[in-house]
């Protein structure tokens, strides 16, 4: 068999991204993009599912989206369903990139409401990207039940994900401004204010909430 230049660029870009070391891997990367390759879809993806670097990570995010979707979108949709998170929270912010609506299917309440923060956080942006017209309200209302969940970064990312789907949010924030948690309270009024002032600051937004919480505020103002 007679290896070519381009099978020689190929092995040693494959190679590259199991270097140990990151910058290694992100020229890796970076080539396979440059130069797509159906070859390189799977070996893609299961790197993208252990890759502890951030910028290599979205390197490998970059390089996929450079392949044609109909080599991708039937890998990445089964690999939201990997038992690793990491391997799930990849898959999702890579079809978030794709924004090939073919994937919504893929967008489970399961993934939406993962137990994992950085999986769920990727299932909400690829949920506002992916959602079907007239399937707002529904995707609201499964977003709304996460209000109040862990720390400020998760909570910011529910926000943000709910304030781009716009006023279709409006009926499940002011339940949720009802509810016997405080921290959902407080949360649903920090991203009702978000809502009406995208360039508010979410720290005082939440902090502002609290305040209103902790007096009893009744929830109706701003509907």
């Amino acid at each position: 068999m007679t290896v070519t230049g381009q099978d020689t660029d190929a092995i040693r870009a494959l190679q590259g991204l199991a270097d140990d070391r990151s910058s290694v891997r992100l020229r890796a990367a970076l080539a396979v993009g440059t130069t797509p390759d159906p070859r390189f879809v799977d070996v893609l993806i299961e790197r993208s599912a252990i890759e502890p670097e951030f910028f290599v990570r979205d390197m490998l995010t970059w390089a996929l989206t450079r392949h044609p979707v109909s080599l991708t979108l039937p890998v990445l949709v089964r690999e939201v369903r990997s038992e690793r998170a990491q391997a799930r929270s990849q898959a999702l912010h890579t079809l978030s990139k794709l924004g090939d609506r073919q994937a919504w299917p893929a967008i489970t309440r399961a993934l939406l409401t993962d137990a994992d923060d950085e999986v769920a956080r990727s299932a909400w942006r690829a949920a506002v990207v992916l959602v079907p017209e007239g399937e707002e309200s529904a995707l609201a209302a499964v977003l709304a039940t996460q209000l109040g969940r862990g720390e400020r970064q998760t909570q910011l990312s529910l926000s943000r994900a709910l304030v781009a789907l716009g006023d279709v949010i409006l009926p499940a924030l002011h339940a949720a401004t009802t509810a016997p948690d405080p921290r959902v309270r407080a949360h649903a009024r920090a991203t009702r204010r978000l809502l009406r002032d995208p360039d508010a600051r979410f720290e005082c937004a939440i902090e502002e909430a609290k305040r209103v919480v902790a007096l009893g505020g009744s929830g109706q103002e701003g509907r």
